[in-house]
């Protein structure tokens, strides 16, 4: 049986071969492998899709995080709100400047930050929200923003994973003041390799990180700050700078994928198929079901399916089964198990299934017949 795994890069360098190779070969034939025309065109392209001013290019989604927590000087003492269910590198970034965490439970429906509840979590000493646009889903940012200009905050788009997802018709990363993205290889929009940017209307923010993230360095062995070293690599702007020409249609593709999924997984019982919310635009990043627990099991009967459809030889993937308030580093700060009951449930429940642009019908029909053995 053919075996069908839950992304395949491979197919879709093979669709845009000539023009990767040709923009690869470009760049090494010219000998600048650092900075250069390139990265800045891919600045000034991604700014323009996004619809902001600034763009500044960095090594990763992390690294853009950090940045950007650095350029508005939060650090200790200072509070962010965020969600406990998305990747580690959310919460670890607020650590990593000196300031803490505070989590705020999930909405059962779409997996993000539960906007109803974050008020209640704002004291004196918040700076700012950091929602995550998760599995490609945008968060109503509508209401998100007009919350934080009550109280003054600022908000940090975490968008790693919704590159071209958009909320009121307006593309994630230019709601907030800032939007973070990560170019990591299996995101809607990746590189060959690292990537990250920082996008931004405020010039003062994008000027900042431009300093710091070149080791804190105004001219040439001038130093005003203490920065780090995260430049977008030459060759990875120039492979991004073609793959963002493909990217709505792309994403199109995946959003046509979810819909077969939905149609087909429809009639399965035991469980929950992913939501789009209304006055958003998902990029399916992921699609992820929620396979619920029966009381016949001592563990969660996602992982047993999960087992089952893998001796099929279908791969699929779980984000995330430790939520962030559970993490180990995190035993300081106090949380139990079921204070956030929603995010505890899905780390439980959650399954994303194969999906990717060049994925087939025939593939989607043979991930669904597996899940219908075991769910019926």
């Amino acid at each position: 049986m053919k075996q069908i795994p839950p992304v395949d890069l491979a197919r879709q360098y093979h669709l845009i071969r000539e023009e990767i190779e040709a923009a690869a070969l470009e760049v090494l034939s010219s000998g600048r492998y650092i900075g250069g025309a390139i990265v800045s065109d891919f600045e000034k392209q991604f700014a323009n899709y996004v619809g902001v001013s600034e763009c500044v290019a960095c090594n990763s989604g992390t690294d853009a995080l950090y940045l950007t927590l650095r350029a508005l000087n939060i650090g200790q003492g200072d509070e962010i709100i965020t969600t406990p269910f998305t990747f580690f590198a959310t919460a670890e970034i607020i650590s990593r400047v000196g300031a803490k965490p505070v989590f705020v439970d999930i909405d059962t429906k779409t997996f993000n930050i539960d906007v109803d509840l974050v008020e209640a979590a704002i004291t004196s000493q918040t700076k700012a929200i950091l929602p995550v646009h998760l599995f490609g889903q945008p968060i109503d940012m509508t209401r998100l923003c007009a919350m934080a200009h009550k109280y003054n905050l600022i908000v940090i788009e975490d968008c790693a994973q919704a590159t071209g997802a958009q909320w009121a018709d307006k593309t994630v990363g230019s709601i907030g003041q800032v939007g973070c993205f990560s170019f990591f290889p299996t995101k809607n929009l990746g590189a060959c390799g690292d990537g990250g940017a920082v996008t931004t209307n405020d010039p003062a923010i994008a000027k900042s990180i431009r300093l710091l993230k070149e080791h804190g360095m105004s001219d040439r062995y001038l130093h005003d700050e203490i920065g780090l070293n995260s430049r977008l690599d030459t060759i990875q702007a120039a492979i991004l700078q073609v793959k963002l020409r493909h990217l709505d249609s792309w994403n199109q593709q995946r959003a046509e994928l979810a819909a077969v999924y939905d149609r087909l997984l429809q009639p399965l019982p035991g469980i929950e198929l992913p939501q789009a919310l209304a006055g958003g635009k998902h990029v399916w990043n992921q699609y992820t079901i929620r396979i619920r627990d029966r009381e016949d099991c001592n563990r969660p009967y996602r992982d047993i399916v999960r087992e089952k459809l893998q001796h099929l030889g279908i791969m699929s993937m779980v984000y995330y089964p430790i939520p962030l308030h559970l993490q180990p580093v995190y035993k300081e700060l106090g949380y139990q198990l079921g204070q956030l009951p929603e995010a505890d449930r899905a780390a439980r429940e959650v399954l994303s299934l194969p999906l990717f642009p060049t994925l087939s019908f025939e593939e989607q029909q043979q991930v669904v017949y597996g899940l219908k053995d075991h769910l019926t």
